[in-house]
């Protein structure tokens, strides 16, 4: 009798075996070094850019740069996501992204390294969003692709893990390292460095001829950045809920290193060490509780409940900070967002990826979803800057017994608090996933 070979599974196929631990790792790794990149930036660089660059208006700047930014990751998410679903190579679809992606973003943090203006800046910022973005949307459509539904959360809570480190270390490189100019340079080279494993092993499996796309067609192109909610009801219910609640994260979080200096009077010289604290703290209950609630949440089959109490669990701690205004107070915050987050984080991106429409359009149709996570940082300094300088100029901060507090703070984090309620509760809209 001859053996015979089994056929390589297709692309498009629903995965039933379970990728190999090293396979886990490479992409906890491409993930780490994404994130770092992204968060370096935003948790402090950014912020001390803009002071640099434009003193008293740093909070104007670094909004504009932001909003810019984010605008750029709300287009190129998807459109990059898109791309990677028709992309032909026989390396595959997700690897040419990963690692174009890591090598742009490398190029753009060298920009911002040497940027003296706005222009500059802004132009580096946009750059640094629109290849982590290609890169973004390539590793999150590797989970569909490669892991089986019924371990979306253990690995949703690793990747999960490998955000919060990468948020860590992004802001632990930033503070450390000295100067703006090299903490992005070494965020460039943490970046394309630990993006490395995947690319030698990405397991990425190329389309068959059959499943190839039609030739392309821009009117069709853009048209299938639309989806339904009449015909994906459950899809469109996941995308305002994610929306809602990174809304309000956004809201608490743009502005934490002014919060720290401006309103509980931390030293400027001290502030950054503080971020890096408060974000330590956070990493740390993020990873005690996203892998653990994940694998919980696999094995009941359940998503909802947990998404919505997680949801509800990281609202109260914006409202902490509302009404808390001390350090002690940010310190519980920090404990309260991480528990909401790392459950949310590993449970809600599962539940993702049990309401997409179709194989074939995996990255795409999550980056539609990421649009959700981008577009309140499109929002957020806007809204963040119109309520402290509506509030602060009708009541500023006051002080008693040496203790201050401010108004527009605790508005900007009142918000914030009922934004990711209304988020909790609407993902109980969705019916196909229990």
């Amino acid at each position: 009798m001859t053996a015979t070979t089994p056929a390589p599974r297709s692309a498009l196929a629903e995965p039933t075996t379970s990728p190999p631990g090293r396979w886990v790792a490479a992409i906890t790794l491409a993930s780490i070094g994404l994130w770092a990149g992204f968060f370096g930036p935003i948790q402090v660089l950014l912020a001390q850019q803009a002071e640099e660059i434009a003193g008293d208006d740093k909070k104007v700047v670094l909004s504009v740069v932001l909003g810019l930014g984010a605008f750029v990751s709300v287009v190129c998410n998807p459109v990059f996501g898109a791309f990677s679903d028709r992309t032909s190579l026989r390396m595959g679809r997700r690897l040419p992204w990963v690692a174009g992606g890591a090598a742009g973003g490398a190029l753009s943090l060298l920009l911002l390294s040497v940027a003296d203006n706005v222009v500059v800046m802004a132009i580096g910022w946009c750059g640094v969003q629109a290849t982590l973005n290609a890169m973004l949307a390539a590793v999150t459509a590797t989970v569909p692709d490669q892991v089986p539904v019924g371990e979306r959360g253990r690995v949703g809570g690793i990747l999960a893990v490998a955000q919060t480190v990468g948020v860590v270390a992004g802001t632990g490189i930033a503070s450390a390292t000295g100067s703006i100019a090299a903490g992005y340079v070494v965020t460039a080279g943490v970046l394309v460095l630990l993006a490395l494993p995947y690319c030698f092993d990405p397991r990425d499996i190329a389309l068959a001829p059959a499943e190839r796309p039609p030739a392309f067609d821009w009117g069709g192109f853009v048209r299938g950045f639309w989806i339904s909610p009449r015909q994906h009801p459950d899809f469109a219910w996941a995308w305002l809920t994610r929306f809602l609640v990174n809304l309000g994260n956004a809201l608490g979080l743009l502005y934490l290193l002014y919060y720290l200096q401006d309103v509980i009077g931390v030293d400027k010289d001290e502030a950054d060490d503080r971020v890096f604290l408060l974000t330590a703290i956070y990493a740390a209950v993020i990873m005690a509780t996203t892998v653990v609630f994940g694998i919980w949440s696999d094995r009941t089959g359940r998503r909802k409940v947990f998404v919505t109490w997680s949801g509800v669990v990281g609202a109260l701690a914006s409202l902490l900070l509302a009404v808390g205004q001390s350090w002690p107070a940010a310190v519980a915050a920090a404990v309260l967002m991480g528990v909401g987050y790392g459950i949310y984080t590993s449970v809600d991106f599962a539940l993702i990826t049990q309401v997409l429409p179709g194989a074939e359009d995996r990255a795409k149709d999550l980056g539609v979803i990421n649009i959700a996570n981008a577009l309140p940082q499109v929002f957020a300094p806007f809204i963040a800057a119109l309520i402290l300088l509506v509030v602060e100029a009708a009541g500023g901060v006051t002080e008693t017994n040496g203790e201050r507090f401010s108004v527009g703070y605790c508005v900007l984090y009142a918000v914030a608090f009922l934004v990711a309620i209304l988020g909790s509760v609407f993902v109980n809209r969705i019916r196909s996933v229990p």
